[in-house]
C-alpha cells in the first residue's frame, strides 16, 4: 500500500513556466521577456485579445506541450515519490492533449500512477475524488481554491504567482525543496 496521494499539476509545475514565452513571442512580434511574466493569463501578458491568443494556441498546442522542457530534478524527485506514494497528475490542460500527455510523460520517464486531462482550471472535486494528500500547483488562483477548499498545497515559485498566501499554501523554489517537505510530512505522519 502506498501512503500519499499526491496531485501535481504539469505546466510551470513540472516543466519550464516559461515554455511558451519563445514560440508566442515570435508569433505575435513582441519582446517579452520572463521578468515581465507577472499574470498568469498569456494573453494580457503578451496585450493581445484573448481571442487571438485561443488562435495562436490551437495552431501551436502540439509543439508547446510536446517540446517543453522539465524543471530541474523534476523527473529524479516524482521517480522518488513514486516509490511509497501515489503520483497523480491533474491538468488543466484541453482533453484533446490526453494521449500527448502520456506520450510526454512516457517519453520523459516519469512514473505516475494515473492521469487527469480536466480541460479545466477547477480541480477540487478530482482532488476530493481522489483523496489527495498534498497537491503540487503554480496557478494562484488554482492553489488558492484547492487550500480554501482544505487541502495542502506546494506553490511552484513563478514571476506571475507571487501574491500573499494562506496558512494551507507554501511557497516553494524548486524540487529539491519539494522532496523535503513531503519526507517531513510523511515522517510527521507515521510518527503520530
Amino acid at each position: 500500500m502506498k501512503n500519499f496521494n499526491i496531485c501535481i499539476d504539469i505546466d510551470g509545475t513540472i516543466t519550464d513556466a516559461y515554455y511558451w514565452l519563445d514560440l508566442c513571442n515570435e508569433y505575435f512580434n513582441t519582446n517579452v521577456n520572463e521578468k515581465e511574466i507577472t499574470e498568469y493569463y498569456i494573453h494580457k501578458v503578451i496585450g493581445v485579445e484573448e481571442r487571438d491568443y485561443d488562435e495562436f494556441y490551437e495552431k501551436n498546442k502540439l509543439k508547446l506541450h510536446s517540446e517543453q522542457k522539465l524543471r530541474e530534478d523534476a523527473k529524479f524527485v516524482i521517480s522518488k515519490l513514486s516509490l511509497i506514494h501515489n503520483i497523480y497528475f491533474v491538468t488543466a490542460r484541453d482533453k484533446s492533449l490526453t494521449m500527448l500527455t502520456h506520450a510526454y510523460l512516457r517519453k520523459n520517464e516519469i512514473p505516475y500512477d494515473d492521469l487527469f486531462v480536466l480541460g479545466s482550471h477547477y480541480k477540487v472535486d478530482k482532488a476530493t475524488e481522489l483523496n489527495c494528500s498534498l497537491f503540487i500547483e503554480d496557478n494562484y488562483d488554482n492553489a488558492i481554491q484547492l487550500s480554501k477548499a482544505g487541502f495542502k498545497v506546494l506553490l511552484m515559485d513563478t514571476n506571475y504567482n507571487r501574491k500573499p498566501l494562506n496558512e494551507n499554501i507554501t511557497r516553494v523554489y524548486n524540487w529539491v525543496e519539494i522532496y523535503g517537505i513531503i519526507i517531513e510530512l510523511f515522517l510527521q505522519s507515521i510518527a503520530m
